[in-house]
């Protein structure tokens, strides 16, 4: 695991986000998993700056990690309207592009089911995006999550639909108790895995995910079994980091990070 430490959400976006350009400039039909929450917006900014200056993604395909159940998908915070809003439309993507779960299919696991199938049929995902909850989520995988789990109804913790009450007008009862997520076994078949977190309120999770045991109880913590797995922080999140010390030395003499 790589701990990439920026004295900035800027430049922590802005390294994170090369990241993901060379990968498309390396496989022009990359399958890229990407994720919602306000943490990778920078990233998908700084594609968008790509775009611009030539980057093609006309043979990319992306897979979003979850999606509620039972919100339309012209809800304004459905997950198929967010990355809509936030990758599909900034990039230019075509529909058939980009792929969500279907959070009002009427048999919701058969329908995750048959998302985890898409993915394989795709040839897995090449490089997945990630944020992380408060309380050490990926995807929705609360803490309790099977480590081998696959994409599946989840139900979310009280704590996680009180993080995202503010993007519903900071009602919770707003906010869905359910949701289709990807596993975290299907997390882990990603070839690399990108993960991105910001400010204070993420550092003891973060701290969990990268030093801590490799526990259902921090869910991200099973990145640490992954063996391509790159994590991009500003000094906030980095802040309940043991072993900074030896990331920054880490990073400053990596021969294979461009950053």
């Amino acid at each position: 695991m790589d701990v990439v430490i920026s004295a900035t959400v800027q430049e922590s976006a802005r390294r994170a986000g090369g990241q993901v350009i060379r990968a498309i400039e390396n496989d022009p039909h990359l399958v890229l998993g990407v994720a919602t929450g306000s943490s990778p917006l920078g990233i998908y900014q700084e594609v968008s700056r790509a775009i611009g200056q030539g980057l093609d993604v006309s043979g990319i395909t992306c897979f979003a990690l979850d999606e509620y159940v039972g919100l339309s998908v012209d809800h304004p915070q459905s997950y198929h309207h967010v990355v809509q809003q936030t990758i599909a439309e900034p990039w230019g993507l075509k529909p058939a592009q980009l792929h969500v779960p279907d959070g009002n299919a009427a048999d919701p696991r058969a329908a995750a089911a048959a998302y985890d199938a898409a993915i394989a049929a795709a040839g897995g995902v090449g490089l997945q995006i990630l944020g992380i909850g408060s309380n050490g989520h990926i995807g929705f995988n609360e803490p309790g999550s099977s480590l081998a789990s696959r994409t599946r109804i989840k139900t979310l913790h009280p704590r996680t639909r009180a993080d995202n009450a503010r993007f519903f007008d900071e009602d919770q009862s707003a906010v869905p108790l359910h949701c289709i997520t990807q596993g975290i076994g299907t997390i882990l078949d990603a070839g690399r895995v990108l993960l991105i977190a910001e400010g204070h309120t993420k550092a003891e999770a973060v701290a969990g995910m990268a030093e801590g045991p490799v526990s259902a109880s921090c869910p991200a913590s099973a990145l640490q079994l992954h063996p391509h797995v790159q994590v991009f922080l500003d000094e906030g999140a980095a802040s309940g980091l043991k072993h900074r010390e030896y990331y920054d030395h880490a990073v400053t003499h990596a021969s294979d990070l461009d950053l």
